[in-house]
C-alpha cells in the first residue's frame, strides 16, 4: 500500500452507509456503482452497508446512523446538492463536492456560464423553449449542434441535430427528462475525460465510439467502446488537458473525486464539456481506469474516495 493512501482498519471503526439507487433517470446505473463500491468496501474490512434512497427516504437513511456516507448516487436527488444538504443538516460527513458545487456540476448551462466568466473555453450553447426560432439557434450555433437536458447525466436524451428540421424533435426529446433543455454548438474531433481524485489528476483517457458518439449504450453495454489509455497525447499536451480540467473543476469548488470532459478539435483546442461530481463506479466507468494505469486498484479506489468523507 502506498503511504499516501488510507488505511481501511483505520476506517473500521466508522459505520458507512452506500447510498444509491434513488429516482433519477440513472437509478439503474447508479445501483450497480453503488454494488460495486459496497462490494469493496467490505472486502477492505470496512464496516459498510447499503442503502437505496428510495426504500425509505432521508428517515430511513438518519436511522442507519452512519457515521459517513459514500455517495454512489447519479443524478438528480444525489449529485445536485440536495442529498448534500440534508446530510450536512444531519451532521454526516459524506463522499465528493458540497452543496454549491453539486449543483452548479448538475447545472451544465450554470456550468458554462462561470467558465465563460472565467475565460474557460467552452463551447458556445443557447436555452431552448418550445417555441425557440430554430432557425436562428442554427445560424447561431452552426450545423450539426447537441441539444441535451442541462440536469441529466449519462448522456439521457441527448441529440446530435444536423439540420433545422429535426431541432423541434431533439427539443422534445430532452425535455421528456428535463424541463431546462440547451443547444450547443458541436465540436468535432477528439473526446477526453479526465479524473480528479483529492489532488491527484489521474491520467487522460480518450474515448473512442465506432457510431462516433458516446450515448447511454456506449457508455453502459457496448463492448466495442475503445478507452485509449495512455490517451495517445504527448506529455506537454496531456499536462496542458490536466491543468484545465483542474482548473475546471476548481471553478465550481468541486472537491474530493471528479471528471471533467473535453473535446479536443482539428486545430488542438480543448473545450470544457461538462462536470460529473458523483462518476460512475461501473465496470465499464472511466475514473476506475484512469485509477488503475496510475497504481491505484479498485479498492485502494474506493477507499481514496472514502477519505474525502471529511465534512465542512
Amino acid at each position: 500500500m502506498r503511504e499516501d493512501e488510507p488505511n481501511a482498519a483505520a476506517l473500521n471503526s466508522d459505520r458507512v452507509v452506500v447510498v444509491y439507487g434513488g429516482h433519477s433517470a440513472e437509478r439503474e446505473v447508479s445501483l450497480t456503482s453503488g454494488a460495486a463500491v459496497l462490494t469493496s468496501l467490505q472486502r477492505s474490512g470496512v464496516n459498510a452497508v447499503g442503502y437505496d434512497l428510495a426504500e425509505g427516504g432521508l428517515i430511513g437513511l438518519e436511522a442507519l446512523a452512519p457515521d459517513r456516507v459514500f455517495i454512489a448516487l447519479h443524478g438528480r436527488g444525489g449529485e445536485d446538492g440536495t442529498l448534500q444538504g440534508a446530510l450536512e443538516l444531519l451532521d454526516i460527513p459524506y463522499t465528493g463536492s458540497g452543496v454549491m458545487a453539486s449543483a452548479l456540476g448538475m447545472d451544465k448551462e450554470r456550468t458554462k456560464a462561470l467558465w465563460r466568466a472565467l475565460e474557460l473555453p467552452t463551447p458556445d450553447s443557447i436555452m431552448l423553449s418550445a417555441d425557440s426560432d430554430w432557425s436562428r439557434v442554427c445560424e447561431r450555433l452552426g450545423l450539426p449542434l447537441i441539444v441535451k437536458p442541462v440536469h441529466e447525466g449519462s448522456t439521457l436524451g441527448i441529440t446530435i441535430v444536423e439540420d433545422a428540421q429535426t431541432l423541434a424533435a431533439a427539443y422534445r426529446e430532452a425535455s421528456r427528462f428535463d424541463a431546462a433543455v440547451m443547444a450547443e454548438r458541436f465540436i468535432q474531433g477528439e473526446e477526453y475525460t479526465l479524473s480528479l481524485l483529492g489532488d491527484r489528476v489521474l491520467p487522460a483517457i480518450r474515448v473512442e465510439v465506432p457510431s462516433g458518439f458516446y450515448d447511454y449504450h456506449a457508455k453502459y453495454h457496448a463492448n466495442d467502446t475503445l478507452y485509449h489509455l495512455p490517451c495517445g497525447l504527448d506529455e506537454r499536451e496531456e499536462a496542458r488537458l490536466g491543468e484545465l480540467c483542474r482548473r475546471a473543476f476548481a471553478a465550481i469548488d468541486g472537491r474530493g473525486w471528479g471528471r471533467v470532459d473535453v473535446m479536443r478539435d482539428a486545430q488542438g483546442n480543448f473545450w470544457l464539456l461538462e462536470v460529473n461530481t458523483v462518476p460512475g463506479m461501473t465496470d465499464h466507468s472511466l475514473v476506475p481506469q484512469a485509477a488503475r494505469h496510475a497504481g491505484l486498484d479498485f479498492d485502494a479506489l474506493v477507499l481514496a474516495i472514502l477519505d474525502t468523507a471529511r465534512g465542512e
